[in-house]
C-alpha cells in the first residue's frame, strides 16, 4: 500500500474511531446481532456513500497480526520484555484507509487505490512470553 499524505476532516476521523470503539465493545456483548447490523450499515456508508465521487473510508483492526519494525501502518508499544516474534494483542486506534478511484496509466482502467490516513496504534507482545 503506497503511503501518501492525505488529510481527512477531523470529524470523519473522529466518527470512524468512535465506530471502531463501539464495534470492539459489541464483540463483548452476547446476542449483539442487531447492533452489529447497524454498525455494518454505518461502515458501508463510510466506504461507499459518504463521498459522492465513489471514494470512501474503511478501517482495519490488526489485532492478532504479526508485528515487526518494518510495518509502516502501525505505531506500537511493546508489552513485556520480549522483542522477538511479536504479535498485536490490543488495538487502541484502528488503521483508517482512504480508498479512491484512479485511472491505471498502463491499462487505462479504473482502479481503487488505498492509502493510510491514520496509522493503527497498537500494543504488541512477544509470542514467546507468557
Amino acid at each position: 500500500m503506497e503511503q501518501l499524505i492525505f488529510k481527512i476532516p477531523k470529524e470523519y476521523q473522529f466518527l470512524v474511531n468512535q465506530l471502531f470503539e463501539i464495534e470492539k465493545k459489541v464483540n463483548d456483548i452476547q446476542e449483539s446481532n442487531s447492533i452489529q447490523r447497524n454498525i455494518d450499515r454505518i461502515k458501508s456508508f463510510f466506504e461507499t456513500e459518504l463521498l459522492k465521487d465513489g471514494s470512501g473510508f474503511v478501517y482495519h483492526n490488526p489485532k492478532g497480526e504479526n508485528w515487526d519494525e518494518s510495518r509502516i501502518d502501525c505505531e506500537a508499544n511493546i508489552s513485556g520484555t520480549g522483542t522477538e516474534n511479536l504479535e498485536i494483542i490490543d488495538v487502541i486506534k484502528p488503521m483508517i484507509i482512504y480508498k479512491y478511484k484512479s485511472i491505471d496509466p498502463i491499462t487505462s482502467q479504473e482502479v481503487i487505490k488505498p492509502f493510510i490516513v491514520q496509522k493503527a496504534i497498537v500494543i504488541v507482545k512477544s509470542k514467546n512470553s507468557e
